[in-house]
């Protein structure tokens, strides 16, 4: 048994034809970021909703990876309210590279 591997880039989805890759990769790096800092914190979803003046449900959603109903501009804005700066830079190949301090 012949399995096909295919090599992808380095934004999946592109690899995957999303007409809105650059910006879909910018939120999922953005919504990592906010999980990762919310169980870096050890903050409960409701100490994190009322810290974000989000709702729970809200949270649970972007710590499940789920960001489509929310815009960029919002999770810039959570990203700060939890402390954390953000630069981010695409280059000329539309790749995308988040760093947070």
């Amino acid at each position: 048994m012949t399995v096909a591997i295919e090599v992808g880039g380095t934004n999946v989805y592109a690899d995957l034809g999303y007409s809105n890759a650059s910006e879909m990769q910018r939120k999922s790096s953005l919504t990592a970021e906010i999980a990762r800092t919310i169980k870096a914190r050890h903050l409960t979803q409701e100490v994190a909703a009322e810290l974000l003046g989000i709702d729970q449900a809200k949270i649970l959603k972007i710590t499940r990876g789920q960001f489509r109903s929310i815009n960029e501009a919002k999770l810039l804005e959570l990203v700060a309210k939890l402390g954390r700066n953000v630069t981010i830079i695409e280059d000329k190949t539309n790749r995308t590279d988040l760093s947070t301090n």
